[in-house]
């Protein structure tokens, strides 16, 4: 290594990574494919290490670049961390609060309930994580993380707040067309909608006793998102939490007494946040919106069964 490479030559590095090529790369930064180009030239000659192959095709990473990503991305987490920090005083409401949570809950839970938070407090940012992968809090990759199961890392603050039934539901249409399966044999008979390559959901339907395989669904997708809407359309008979299937009346359950899983629900930061006012009022107004929703979620099975 021939000096310590500034810290500006890495975000370029990071974004060329991720997007593939400089024009994009350079965009993504606001910065010129020429002056991106030199970035990465200059982190090549200061590490000592080629990073990339050139061709008229573009980019190659090399597996130095690959080797070198984890640390660049660990330290783009402590950056942004420590600017959500420095945006807000640590005793007011005002700042950016960064959110992780799964597919469904980010995009069909969390913008309904944050509203009446951000109505309360105009002046906090939210940025928010939709992702089924495990953000890491320890290397603050996020404030706050609404997770399906209990963390086990030290150096967190936790707080159970309910349990995801998820069951299978219809859309009336579909239903009424088709008919309601009346056991799980008959179940099989019908259009499933049901994973792709998820091998925990394999092992659920394994463990159910269904003489089923992925090759018989009429629909295989691992994103949950996708299975909601498959179900909402009429599309077929697939799973989803109680709690979210209740939103709309539309959605009607069926097998009721079968639940696929039960997923413990829990809230997660790390523990130094607590000193922060806006981390608290985040955690602990999730703590509540979430409880009532997943109790919701219970109490419209025990309707059913």
């Amino acid at each position: 290594m021939s000096a310590d490479p500034k810290w500006d030559l890495y975000p370029s590095f990071a974004a060329v990574m991720a997007l593939g090529n400089l024009s994009a790369a350079a965009r993504s930064l606001n910065l010129t494919q020429p002056t991106l180009g030199r970035h990465i030239e200059a982190l090549e000659r200061d590490l000592g290490l080629p990073l990339f192959t050139r061709s008229p095709q573009g980019l190659t990473p090399t597996q130095a670049a690959y080797d070198l990503l984890p640390y660049v991305q660990s330290m783009a987490a402590a950056s942004d961390a420590l600017i959500r920090h420095a945006t807000g005083e640590a005793q007011e409401d005002k700042g950016t609060i960064r959110l992780a949570a799964s597919n469904v809950i980010g995009s069909e839970v969390l913008p309904g309930l944050l509203t009446q938070f951000i109505n309360d407090h105009p002046r906090i940012q939210i940025e928010l994580a939709t992702s089924n992968r495990i953000e890491d809090l320890l290397r603050r990759e996020v404030d706050i993380a609404v997770r399906m199961v209990r963390p086990e890392q030290s150096a967190l603050r936790i707080k159970r707040v309910g349990v995801a039934e998820i069951g299978f539901f219809a859309h009336k249409d579909y239903l009424a067309q088709f008919g309601s399966p009346k056991s799980l044999q008959e179940l099989t008979r019908h259009r499933i909608i049901g994973f792709d390559r998820d091998a925990s959901a394999e092992k659920i339907i394994q463990d159910l006793g269904i003489d089923f395989d992925r090759s018989q669904f009429s629909l295989r997708t691992d994103d949950d998102r996708a299975i909601l809407q498959a179900i909402r359309v009429g599309y077929g008979i697939g799973a989803l939490q109680w709690a979210l299937a209740s939103r709309w009346p539309d959605l009607v359950p069926v097998l009721p007494e079968v639940i696929l899983v039960r997923l413990e629900t829990w809230i997660a930061m790390h523990e130094d946040l607590a000193a922060s006012f806006r981390m608290r009022l985040m955690f602990d107004y999730l703590v509540g919106t979430l409880s009532s929703y997943f109790a919701g979620g219970m109490a419209e099975r025990a309707k059913w069964i």
